[in-house]
């Protein structure tokens, strides 16, 4: 027995001394400054298991990511070149140019698009990039509420999952908010911010400038949240956690800094209720026709033949006198020809326009200058029919032929759109 004791402590003598010698090697060689390749390759050469990371984010992400888009504005502007020497001659010349760009969101299978109204307002062409492609989509602006600071467009084609809408009225302080965007543009595209709701029905008072002059204040509720959002989020995502749409970063916070009253606050951003959308969204959609640009040439072909056919010669007028005004925005008034009077026999009074009535657009073109009613009625033949837009402020038409006006009540009207049909007129300035 004591022979085997001797023998036992013996062997674990030998190997204490062979695993001391070891440590003395290890922290020789570490003392040295080197380390072995397995050593190495233990520290280094690592393996993260994507399976098990867990995240309440992750899954909305990959679901709606791709469905938010880029959205740029062109427009086409002119410049004067002259030649010679020194006197006289001018050519303008046309070009287009990108104007800016924000975000947007496909809302439906049918290529809608839910953007804000800043990010196309005064644009020529309208295009959408996609995570799916590298190439540049059109698209045609077919519903749009400057006041809301929302529009919608239509991309013909355009192959990119629509994302859910949400019940922004179901919204809860505290529940997760998660922002995607293109942050200055296509760089950072689909950038991915999170936060929380942090406030709801945010009252935001804006001055805005409609896109016929006309000056407003506007009073929007909006939802904040701390979720980053940055110049160029405008018009993308804020979803939750269930994937769904629930609000569009607006105007308002298009930095993480806030500003109000003299003071700068962190981490405010503010987006619009998926909800107050809704509506614009809908009447987008009951006018919804896969087969419009068809539809519309059929239709441009059936006029033109109508003028071919018309017995009716001479040039149309629509019957009015009007001043041209452009210095009265600061009463709410836009820029436009101002009806002094009409005609009753004229084609103006049969489709509606009435003294005091401001004309600012015609078949989607500005009447901004001195000239436009003139220049764009001579475009016509008799028997067209055009699409009239007014500014109607009884107030304001209620004392046009005042010798002095009073602007006290003056600035709560409304636009409307009236049908005229043109034919010659005599004796009229317009």
């Amino acid at each position: 027995m004591r022979k085997h004791s001797s023998l036992f402590f013996g062997v674990l003598a030998i190997a204490l001394a062979i695993v001391m010698i070891g440590a003395t090697v290890l922290t020789a060689g570490a003392a040295n400054g080197t380390l072995s390749q397995e050593e190495i390759d233990k520290i280094v050469n690592t393996n993260t298991d994507a399976s098990q990371i867990t995240s309440p984010f992750i899954e909305v992400v990959n679901q709606v990511r791709n469905s938010v888009v880029g959205v740029n504005n062109y427009a086409t502007t002119s410049s004067y070149y002259g030649y010679g020497y020194g006197f006289g001659y001018t050519q303008p010349q046309t070009r287009e140019s990108l104007q800016g760009t924000g975000s947007g969101v496909v809302i439906t299978e049918y290529g809608h698009v839910l953007t804000n109204y800043h990010v196309v307002e005064g644009a020529t062409r309208v295009t959408v990039t996609t995570a799916l492609d590298e190439d540049e989509h059109e698209a045609t602006v077919v519903g749009y509420d400057a006041d809301l600071d929302i529009a919608v467009l239509e991309v013909k084609g355009l192959n990119v999952p629509a994302v859910a809408l949400g019940d922004s009225d179901q919204l809860q302080v505290g529940e997760w908010a998660i922002v995607i965007g293109n942050p200055i543009g296509e760089k950072y595209s689909r950038s991915v911010t999170i936060g929380a709701i942090s406030g709801l029905n945010r009252e935001v008072t804006d001055r805005t400038t409609d896109r016929y002059g006309r000056m407003t204040t506007i009073t929007n509720t909006m939802i904040q949240t701390d979720a980053a959002i940055n110049s160029g989020n405008s018009g993308g995502g804020m979803f939750n956690t269930l994937g769904q749409l629930q609000g569009i970063p607006a105007r308002y916070a298009n930095s993480t800094s806030y500003y109000s009253s003299g003071r700068t606050v962190d981490n405010i951003g503010l987006c619009i209720p998926i909800n107050v959308a809704k509506p614009l969204i809908t009447e987008v959609l009951r006018d919804y026709n896969s087969n419009s640009k068809q539809s519309a040439s059929t239709e441009t072909e059936k006029q033109t033949a109508d003028k071919n056919d018309s017995p009716l010669y001479g040039k149309p007028r629509l019957g009015v006198t009007y001043t041209f005004i452009s210095n009265a925005t600061q009463y709410g008034l836009p820029t436009g020809a101002l009806i002094r009077s009409v005609d009753e026999l004229s084609p103006a009074s049969e489709g509606g326009v009435k003294a005091g009535d401001i004309i600012v657009e015609i078949d989607g073109t500005l009447i901004n200058t001195q000239s436009a009613l003139t220049d764009k009625l001579s475009e016509y033949k008799t028997g067209d029919t055009i699409t009239v837009k007014v500014y109607r402020d009884d107030a304001f038409a209620s004392q046009i032929e005042q010798p002095r006006w009073d602007m006290t009540d003056v600035g709560n009207g409304t636009y409307v759109d009236l049908t005229v049909t043109l034919r010659v007129v005599d004796n009229m300035q317009s």
